[in-house]
């Protein structure tokens, strides 16, 4: 079964349910996902508000291929001690869903990724996003810019992994002529 979502030019969103043939076409983005998971018998949780002007929602993952579960004793002082603005949660791994203060979303990830070494010892290294190759999204605060920190601290982690150093990373980074 599949549902999919396309974002008309007229500004209203047209969802469609493959299996039962509904579709809905309406202004509200919101309540085209509610009635196509109605239709799917799905249960339909809101999306959680928007955050305040400069704060960012996202989540940090500890998702190395040694790690433990949530319950690992090597998580308890960030359990007991989280960043501020974060929550650790179980995701079948450790992980924290934080709301932090930066000026694009990529400072606001990087902050925190800084603020979890320094004080836990621990190397957060991916947004938790399964399908990064989905790009869809509204600019580089959104789910795009998710995606680009996503891969980045996979890219990094799996870099050490295998012997490259941040001198081979900021070399290919300067190769892209990125500015």
């Amino acid at each position: 079964m599949g549902l999919s979502f396309r974002r008309n030019v007229d500004g209203t969103t047209t969802g469609r349910n493959d299996e039962t043939g509904f579709t809905v076409t309406l202004a509200d983005e919101g309540e085209v996902k509610r009635r196509l998971y109605e239709d799917a018998g799905w249960e339909y949780t809101s999306p959680p508000p928007p955050v305040p002007p400069g704060h960012h929602r996202f989540a940090l993952v500890d998702d190395s291929f040694d790690t433990g579960d949530f319950g690992d004793s090597r998580y308890a002082g960030i359990r007991a001690n989280p960043p501020a603005g974060c929550v650790p949660v179980d995701w079948g791994c450790f992980a924290l869903e934080c709301e932090r203060p930066g000026a694009t979303l990529l400072d606001a990830v990087a902050d925190t990724v800084a603020e979890v070494r320094q004080e836990h010892g621990l190397v957060m290294n991916s947004l938790g996003i399964e399908k990064p190759e989905e790009w869809y999204g509204e600019g580089k605060d959104g789910f795009k810019g998710q995606i680009v920190a996503h891969l980045l601290l996979r890219a990094v982690h799996r870099a050490g992994v295998i012997g490259y150093g941040r001198d081979d990373l900021i070399q290919l980074l300067d190769a892209t002529g990125i500015e």
